[in-house]
């Protein structure tokens, strides 16, 4: 991707953006024929992914625009059914690309692995021996994968933690192991189970508990990403707010969000419109993302906002997002479904490390989209507006007809299904 700055790309039509991306990135005929496939996704290939199969579910796979991150541009795919997100995420880059672009940094590929212990007779003498025994159990741990040592990756680190120790605890007294395991560049799922299980006779044998679960936890405080953006408020200014009245209400809405729950939800949620969108047209698990991401918003004991807005000694917008994020760049589906190898391509990313980090980027970009509009207008007067086209459709509009609809319901400010009808009959007469 030379750029990812395309003016007026929104305005083109399907073919004309399919040209100008066959231009820029260095796609196959079969990329091609792939990415511009009604069903791109084969019955064939969608039955040896999951089970049961009976079809495949297609969605919408737009380009996030203007993103310029620790100086390297990124046109940045993003799979998603609702409207206006690609749209803000893409005006808010513009945004900070005038500003500098975003800076993001990401920690090492470390994920963990958990094992649960019962029945130990004395589990503070049990911790001990295991902790006495560390060295000896990541060597053999890492035997069971030598292919993710080979790679620079394998576990690195082991824990030992106590719960519900409390007399009056309703639970079970257990020892939980945690192994910190560095995946490389795979999300990791398998490789992680692999080597607890591996792991599981010998912790019973040292412990004289009994293992219960061996598994990955979606919550890798060790593998995380940042992103961040520095905004001067001339940049944030419309025709009826300054910037700094901008940056004060963006600021004020983090505020309510990391002061109340109820509000941190719809706060986080609306970031996670801008995450979920790439975890998904790269492949990659958004769930595993999502329950991690929400999982860390309440770190502290409370529930709060993923992001953080505040304002520096000249005034200008200062925006945080750190995460964990559990993406890979090999493995899984990412290989296997044809879109998402394209996606890859797209982005043009070297490593997970760095997915992980333009990730971060997109999602802290339109959290700042959603206050933005929030601080200002309100958020139904641009979602209503793109919104529109589909009530047109969901109306019976067809062909240039979609775009009469359209335009009708936004004049008339009626984004509505049954008053797009009344206007498909009339534009028919």
């Amino acid at each position: 991707m030379q750029t990812s700055r395309i003016p007026g790309f929104y305005n083109m039509t399907v073919d004309e953006r399919r040209e100008l991306l066959s231009k820029m990135s260095a796609f196959s005929e079969e990329d091609k024929a792939y990415l511009y496939a009604e069903k791109p996704l084969t019955t064939d290939t969608a039955d040896n992914m999951i089970e049961n199969v009976v079809g495949t579910f297609p969605l919408p796979l737009g380009l996030g625009l203007n993103f310029l991150i620790n100086d390297k541009e990124y046109a940045v795919p993003m799979a998603i059914e609702e409207p206006s997100v690609v749209a803000s995420a893409s005006h808010i880059a513009k945004i900070v690309r005038e500003a500098g672009g975003f800076t993001t940094e990401a920690t090492e590929r470390v994920m963990i692995g958990q094992i649960q212990v019962v029945g130990c007779q004395d589990f503070h003498k049990a911790k001990e021996v295991i902790l006495s025994e560390k060295d000896t159990l990541i060597n053999y741990m890492n035997t069971a994968y030598p292919s993710l040592i080979k790679r620079g990756g394998g576990a690195e680190d082991l824990d030992v933690r106590i719960l519900n120790e409390d007399a009056n605890s309703k639970f079970s007294q257990m020892l939980i192991l945690h192994v910190y395991i560095n995946t490389c560049d795979a999300m990791g799922a398998n490789i992680i189970n692999t080597m607890v299980e591996a792991l599981a006779p010998n912790v019973e044998e040292l412990t004289g508990g009994k293992v219960y679960l061996r598994i990955l936890s979606n919550y890798p405080d060790r593998c995380l990403a940042r992103a961040r953006c520095i905004i001067p408020p001339d940049l944030l200014a419309t025709e009826e707010f300054t910037g700094e009245m901008v940056r004060d209400g963006v600021i004020h809405a983090y505020e309510f969000a990391a002061s109340d729950p109820y509000r941190a939800v719809t706060h986080n949620k609306g970031i996670m419109n801008g995450i979920d969108p790439v975890v998904i047209a790269t492949g990659n698990d958004w769930r595993a993302v999502e329950a991690g991401a929400h999982a860390h918003a309440a770190r502290n004991g409370r529930y709060g906002s993923m992001t953080e807005w505040s304002k520096d000694d000249e005034g200008n917008l200062i925006g945080e997002l750190e995460l964990p994020m559990s993406v890979g760049t090999v493995g899984g589906s990412i290989r296997v479904h044809p879109v998402s190898k394209i996606a890859h391509k797209l982005l043009n990313v070297d490593s997970a490390q760095e997915l992980a980090q333009v990730i971060v980027a997109v999602g802290l970009a339109q959290n700042l989209g959603a206050l933005k509009a929030l601080a200002t207008d309100g958020i139904q007067k641009g979602h209503m507006a793109l919104h529109s086209r589909s009530v047109a459709i969901a109306a019976g509009a067809t062909g240039e007809m979609i775009d009469v609809i359209s335009q009708r319901l936004i004049e008339e400010k009626e984004i509505r299904v049954g008053k797009a009808k009344e206007l498909v009959e009339e534009y028919k007469k």
